[in-house]
């Protein structure tokens, strides 16, 4: 009897932490509805530089599976084909002639001391980090920033971020085993001893090559804090933005990156002429870093295997720009890297603008799906804003998740627009499977269009621009309503005041 009463007396209260805890669970399980979104950026990688999109040499077991669970996309393009311009307009939905930032405009030098970072992305700056915040996901951005330092406004953690790891200074990111990473605006000191990787191989030197290797590998450290974060934040949505700064250049890595490939290239050393850090067996070099970036992402889905996440999370993968320059000791050329495209970094022809792009989530995105929709990075505001249930701020970009979801009324871009000021000036224009082209605008303000059949020229070696008239007609109307003026002078090509 006694506790009858006790539980009468108190069944008001037990009835509260009841239906707390039920409004707890369905809180938890409404949160947990909206999928984990998991985007990983490599830094320079080729269109062909995976299995999936026809590698022959470089081992990419890992991202080639997820090609396989999941869906490819062969007409992807990022917005910009360099760093610091394409991740912001990654991040804020913009294309080349509306993004705030549309070149790399450094400051300070490359040593420590004058570690300065690039054009900062400026206050009051929407970004896919704030649109995901604020739609209550945890947010994260680890590896390669380049969009300012955290002394001014573009600090990560201002710009959409909860958490910070990695380089904010891309030009430090030229160093695979630099002194410092930065974590949350705080100095994380490695164990490596200051490397200039711009400096050429002293001849004197017993091991002119082993200047260039340190004990700490960067990748390992943006790695290892990528699963410490999905660890931490297994009970709640994540956003973590994950650009790895593999496999741009300096050609540096452990031997146990490089012992794979060693004997397989017929590998000469590389002893800095072109700059960028000497090598001795730089095709080696190249392979295992991409290898072991690809390593890197299968822990990854490991761990989300393992905590029960696997299919309520998104991973999406790409890369900023194409292959790099056959400059620091790389050979593009070797490994095909733009699979026969015409063009590499700092190009807006295909092979320096177009990307592999794979995405997976079990159950949702169908497996072994290959698509041709005419895509672009700053496509992903809007595609994440769909996935989070919230609506997306003015943007340049579409939703893709009907294709993601194999569902329909997939919207399509009528036209993508370029516009890269660096390599002499560049506009571009995708229009349906015709591909426009215009260079060296800075000096030639009477530059003429190239024009290309993607469909049966996707190298872009027949220029046809002659026979079709109001085809280029159309396109300068384009540019003409696309352009904005540009903030700073340098970048300001299309309309210049002065």
């Amino acid at each position: 009897m006694k506790s009858t009463a006790i539980f009468f007396q108190y069944k008001p209260l037990i009835a509260l932490i009841f239906g707390l805890l039920l409004t707890l669970s369905s809180f938890r399980s409404n949160a947990q509805a909206r999928p984990n979104i998991i985007y990983i950026y490599a830094d320079d990688l080729g269109y062909g530089e995976l299995g999936s999109y026809g590698q022959k040499k470089i081992k990419t077991p890992y991202l080639d599976q997820m090609a396989k669970e999941g869906i490819c996309f062969t007409q992807h393009y990022t917005s910009t084909p360099v760093c610091a311009p394409a991740r912001c307009m990654l991040l804020t939905g913009r294309h080349g002639g509306h993004s705030y930032i549309r070149g790399n405009y450094e400051f300070g030098g490359f040593t420590d001391a004058t570690e300065g970072g690039q054009m900062p992305l400026p206050e009051g700056t929407f970004t896919i980090g704030h649109l995901l915040k604020n739609a209550g996901y945890t947010t994260a951005a680890i590896g390669k920033w380049g969009l300012g330092m955290s002394s001014n406004t573009g600090n990560p953690n201002a710009q959409g971020f909860d958490y910070f790891y990695g380089y904010l200074d891309q030009k430090q990111a030229h160093n695979h085993f630099p002194t410092h990473l930065w974590e949350n605006g705080k100095w994380d000191t490695l164990g490596n001893a200051g490397i200039f990787v711009h400096r050429k191989p002293d001849p004197k030197d017993p091991d002119p090559f082993g200047y260039y290797i340190g004990k700490d590998y960067s990748i390992d450290r943006l790695s290892a804090k990528a699963l410490n974060f999905i660890q931490q934040n297994r009970d709640k949505p994540f956003f973590l933005y994950l650009p790895f700064t593999i496999p741009h250049l300096s050609l540096q890595a452990p031997e146990a990156v490089v012992k794979p490939y060693k004997d397989q290239f017929g590998d000469k050393p590389y002893l800095g002429e072109k700059g960028y850090a000497a090598s001795r067996y730089p095709r080696a070099t190249y392979a295992g870093m991409i290898t072991y970036m690809d390593q890197q992402i299968g822990k990854i889905f490991k761990l989300l295997k393992e905590l029960g996440l696997d299919e309520n999370t998104i991973v999406m993968f790409s890369s900023d720009n194409g292959a790099t320059f056959d400059t620091g000791g790389a050979d593009t050329q070797f490994f095909n890297s733009v699979a026969g495209l015409r063009g590499k970094k700092q190009d807006l022809y295909e092979g320096g603008i177009r990307e592999p792009f794979i995405v997976r989530w079990p159950g949702k995105v169908p497996a072994g799906k290959v698509s041709d929709l005419v895509s672009v990075q700053f496509d992903m505001m809007s595609t994440f804003a769909d996935l989070a249930g919230v609506k997306a701020p003015a943007n340049d970009g579409l939703s893709l998740l009907p294709t993601l979801t194999g569902k329909a009324g997939q919207k399509q871009h009528e036209y993508i627009y370029f516009e890269f000021p660096e390599k002499g000036g560049q506009v571009a224009i995708r229009y349906g499977n015709w591909k426009g082209v215009k260079s060296n605008m800075k000096t030639d303000t009477a530059a003429k269009w190239e024009l290309y059949n993607l469909l049966n020229d996707p190298s872009e070696k027949k220029d046809v621009a002659a026979g079709y008239p109001e085809l280029l007609n159309k396109f300068d109307g384009i540019v003409q309503k696309e352009h904005r003026q540009a903030q700073i002078h340098e970048w300001e090509f299309i309309a210049p005041k002065f």
